[in-house]
């Protein structure tokens, strides 16, 4: 399974943020930081300020920062948010499948899929920026 580039945005900037003191990164600082288009990184921004994972503040001494929530967050509810609730392969595109009905597969896949969000589940922005990782993206940044 590949995850989507937004969710993969989503949280690697969470990450991020959960480790990052003042001054707080504004939207284009991360980006670039990121090498990310400003337009891709501000509609992910909009989406965990919309979830109440990150707080921007616009203007002087503005930025982002991680919401209390945000720390606290299920990396398996971020990865369902960001991805849906579609299947790993799509069998009703323009032709649809001719073993739809019958097909044992599409179930399976369905299954593996939720397997694999389960096991992200237990797993909070606090879990993922323990050490080591922490002290390796305070690096990584420069910021801190």
């Amino acid at each position: 399974m590949r995850l989507l580039r937004s969710t993969d945005l989503a949280l690697r900037m969470l990450m991020r943020l959960a480790v990052m003191d003042a001054p707080s990164p504004t939207t284009r600082e991360v980006a670039e930081d990121m090498e990310v288009p400003y337009t891709h990184a501000a509609k992910v921004v909009a989406e965990l300020q919309h979830l109440g994972l990150v707080a921007a503040r616009r203007g002087r001494g503005g930025g982002l920062t991680l919401t209390e929530e945000g720390r606290s967050a299920s990396v398996g509810a971020i990865v369902r948010h960001f991805e849906g609730d579609g299947d790993v392969v799509e069998c009703e595109g323009d032709t649809p499948c001719p073993l739809n009905s019958g097909c044992r597969l599409r179930g399976a896949l369905r299954r593996a899929q939720e397997a694999f969000y389960a096991s992200l589940d237990p797993l909070t922005m606090r879990d993922v920026v323990a050490a080591p990782t922490g002290p390796l993206l305070l690096q990584i940044t420069g910021r801190g």
